[in-house]
């Protein structure tokens, strides 16, 4: 096991162990036990009462961030000519077709998010085995994929991401960076997890929210009290 550095234990010692905190209050200490020199990411964990291998119970959207993800966020549209100013105006940082499909073709992926036509998926088809795993691959449900390219361009730049539960029935997502004060941090949190508890599935048995935790990068987890945000 790696050997903590003074700062880390420094960290760790403010978390109270075996405590659920209030939201407002792990929003204030995930900035206090923040130990990197950099503005880390902030994110969040939250297991769900799902079982995703069945898709009644696969909970999977979208939610804007009331204040950002904090990270400027890489959209690539891929458009016909005639989208092309209204992608550029949006502030899209690529913008293009078949130069740029050929470039995913060769291996190039350096962005965070695609914003495509419905007329041009056709052409992304073969190209889901470099999208796909990486996340990229633009899907109508998250609004990746739509005649409003100025609007879908718009809303990624200003903080709307999409989230899926994984294989262990968990939801992760960055909800802003360190710099952000500890009210902004509570919000964009209290903004995910809503929508979450209204996408409840109805073949969902049980408990539905499990556990919260929220961290910074290379910092100590913080339990949050599920009861605190519904």
């Amino acid at each position: 096991m790696a050997k903590l550095t003074k700062k880390q234990k420094e960290a760790l010692s403010k978390v109270e162990k075996g405590r659920a905190y209030n939201l407002e209050e792990g929003s204030a200490l995930v900035k206090e036990v923040n130990t990197a020199k950099f503005d880390a990411s902030i994110d969040i964990a939250v297991r769900l009462g799902v079982d995703p291998r069945k898709a009644n119970q696969m909970v999977r959207g979208v939610v804007s961030l009331p204040h950002g993800t904090g990270k400027d966020v890489k959209v690539l549209a891929l458009v016909t000519p005639d989208k092309e100013a209204e992608a550029k105006e949006a502030g899209a940082d690529y913008v293009g077709l078949d130069e740029y499909l050929q470039k995913i073709k060769d291996g190039w992926t350096d962005v965070d998010v695609i914003v495509t036509m419905p007329a041009v998926m056709g052409k992304l088809g073969p190209l889901g085995r470099v999208l796909g795993p990486r996340g990229l691959m633009p899907n109508p449900k998250s609004g990746t994929v739509t005649m409003e390219i100025g609007k879908a361009v718009t809303e990624v730049k200003s903080g709307k991401i999409d989230f899926k539960v994984d294989k262990y029935g968990i939801i992760h997502a960055g909800i802003g960076k360190v710099s952000f004060d500890a009210a902004k941090i509570k919000e964009n949190a209290q903004e995910l997890i809503q929508t979450l508890i209204k996408m409840k599935p109805t073949a969902a048995k049980g408990t539905y929210v499990k556990s919260i935790y929220l961290s910074s990068t290379m910092s100590p987890g913080i339990a949050i009290d599920t009861k605190s945000v519904n």
